[in-house]
């Protein structure tokens, strides 16, 4: 029993990653997203006036909507419930953050030579980072053309998938669909998924051993932004202590994690803790990422040295503030930090070369 309900949670995780890759897209803006006016019909053939028309292809399927926000209930787990939101796109690929409630993913894709592939994906992705370059060893085609009946490819764990119809009546909570549908078969089970016009995906049901999970989409939310929540550290020369700010930020598609947090690390402070700023209105961010050792990588330009005007003192206090606000949001403990891609050096601190801050936020001060 123990060994079914494992396999039945892994298939499931695997079937609610692999669900959101094609439920976002860029589509045109007078799109209506009201089901009752999106059909599939026919790929290929004639149209009112008796002339032929161009054979649908997975853009029509996948459109790459920014901004926008797609809601999945679930019934038969937990995990079946999902949101999705488009962080980056760029050149017909498209990062996806995928939120079932228990974890964030990010997941890679790209529609290229009539495919649709899954190129790569990250867990316990809390953080934004352009990811659009990055490849698993294994790539998954996920629909391809031509969209077709009988149309048929093979995944990388030799599951097979085949495009069963073209035409079928779906009915969620969004609207009512002509719909695509594709069928992958394996070992764990079987997965149907269901595709409509300018929308994308809009319904999958997964069965394996008589258990049915669904996920149907609840609803799609246009021109809303990614709210995320960061801590910022400030250092207090006076009582030797780090206070820390809670603000919550917003992200749009294609929107630099650098800049948004640099905006908000030189925005002001309440008058009452008497804190100075950790970056002067001339710092810059030049780059910053989490590397794959774990590590994060932060490279400030010079003008973050030179505007300090620091003691010794409180310029390690300033380094700490960095630490641990960049640290805290990309979860890592430790951090490198470089003046225009050079090793940090002030009157008063040089750093060798492999050198690195240890994030530290035991007995900050939250400040309301």
């Amino acid at each position: 029993m123990m060994m079914k309900r494992a396999v039945l949670l892994w298939a499931v995780l695997i079937l609610t990653l692999f669900l959101a890759a094609c439920s976002t897209g860029n589509g045109d803006e007078n799109n209506n997203n009201n089901g009752n006016n999106n059909t599939a019909g026919n790929n290929s053939g004639e149209n009112d006036s008796g002339k032929e028309t161009d054979p649908l292809s997975i853009e029509d399927y996948v459109p790459i909507k920014e901004d926008t926000r797609y809601v999945y209930e679930g019934s038969g787990n937990e995990y079946a419930s999902y949101d999705t939101y488009i962080d980056y796109t760029s050149d017909g690929k498209f990062q996806q953050r995928v939120n079932n409630g228990g974890t964030v993913m990010a997941k890679v894709f790209e529609i290229k030579d009539g495919k649709l592939i899954s190129k790569y994906s990250r867990g316990e992705a809390y953080y934004r980072e352009n990811l659009l370059n990055k490849t698993d060893e294994k790539e998954d085609v996920l629909l391809k053309e031509p969209l077709e009946k009988g149309t048929t490819w093979t995944l990388s764990d030799s599951n097979t998938s085949t495009i069963t119809n073209l035409d079928v009546d779906i009915s969620t909570p969004s609207g009512d669909y002509k719909a695509l549908e594709v069928t992958t078969k394996g070992e764990e089970g079987q997965t149907i998924d269901y595709y409509a016009q300018n929308v994308g995906l809009v319904k999958t049901v997964f069965v394996t051993e008589g258990t049915e999970i669904t996920s149907t989409l609840s609803k799609i939310e246009e021109n809303v932004s990614l709210m995320q929540n960061v801590l910022f550290y400030y250092p207090n020369i006076d009582d030797g202590k780090y206070y820390y700010q809670n603000k919550e930020l917003q992200f749009h598609t294609n929107d630099m994690t650098k800049k948004v947090l640099e905006n908000a690390y030189k925005e002001s402070l309440p008058a009452e803790y008497n804190i100075g700023k950790v970056f002067s209105a001339q710092t810059k961010i030049n780059s910053l990422y989490l590397n794959q050792d774990g590590n994060v990588y932060i490279d400030l330009n010079s003008d973050f040295v030179t505007n300090m005007n620091a003691g010794a003192g409180y310029e390690q206090m300033i380094l700490q503030s960095i630490a641990n606000t960049f640290g805290s949001y990309y979860n890592a403990a430790k951090v490198y930090l470089t003046i225009d891609n050079g090793l940090y050096e002030s009157g008063h601190i040089m750093m060798r070369k492999g050198e690195f801050l240890t994030v530290h936020v035991q007995n900050a001060v939250e400040m309301k």
